[in-house]
């Protein structure tokens, strides 16, 4: 286990996750995980939960069962203008926000070119409240790896290395190679997530170590291997979290 910080996990508010906050923290102390991100899906995902869910995040207590609980969704980009299905500003105080494009929302889906997709994420860039961009892999939404990267690190946005995204091969391997080769070229860190809908896979990314291990990738640009760092730069971002 390479990851302190699991950024990107499901519960049963997303009805398609099985498990509960409560469920992930007991796992994650086990293994010695300090933070989880949970982060449900935002509105526009057919079974996503209802908006009082955000709106009722501050009653979820700061830590469970010792981890520290980041209060947060995985929003969903739902255009090629940099638009989400969450209201720019954290209008519910979200702690922490994944944004991800999902096939879903595209009608009579075609896979579009790497430019209209790194179009649409360099407009997204703009939003200060996204963190981290959900599995920019996926093999259904292409980029263009130079300019998506350099865009990255100007906005200081993590790029993802998502687990779960590899074991059911909607990323292809050799995309990862080429996203990690990018971020060596301009030291860009990434996040290292489970993207986790049951348990017991919190904190569990072998698949995402072995293809480190072969790019050789420096340990120092996975920004949740260390969470006293990680909590330095979330609390650069949003000073008031009590974490």
């Amino acid at each position: 286990m390479i990851i302190q910080a699991d950024l990107h996990t499901h519960t049963v508010a997303s009805t398609h996750a099985y498990s509960t906050v409560t469920e992930n923290c007991a796992q994650a102390e086990r293994i010695g995980v300090k933070c989880i991100a949970m982060t449900d899906h935002a509105m526009k995902m057919p079974d996503s939960p209802h908006i009082w869910h955000f709106g009722n995040l501050g009653v979820i207590p700061r830590k469970i069962c010792g981890v520290t609980v980041l209060k947060g969704a995985e929003a969903n980009i739902i255009d090629y203008e940099g638009g989400l299905d969450l209201v720019d500003g954290d209008p519910y105080k979200l702690e922490f926000i994944v944004a991800s494009f999902h096939r879903y929302y595209f009608g009579d889906f075609s896979i579009p070119s790497p430019k209209t997709v790194t179009d649409g994420y360099m407009k997204l860039f703009r939003n200060p409240s996204v963190d981290v961009i959900g599995h920019p892999t996926t093999k259904n939404f292409p980029v263009e790896w130079d300019r998506f990267i350099k865009g990255c690190v100007e906005y200081e946005k993590l790029p993802e290395l998502n687990e779960s995204s590899v074991r059911t091969n909607k990323t292809p391997p050799e995309t990862v190679a080429e996203m990690l080769a990018a971020c060596k070229k301009y030291s860009c860190p990434i996040a290292v997530n489970t993207d986790s809908h049951f348990w017991s896979t919190i904190g569990q990314t072998p698949l995402a170590e072995k293809m480190l291990s072969e790019a050789d990738f420096p340990m120092s640009l996975v920004a949740n291997a260390d969470w006293d760092e990680l909590r330095e730069r979330l609390l650069k971002k949003r000073p008031y979290l009590d974490i």
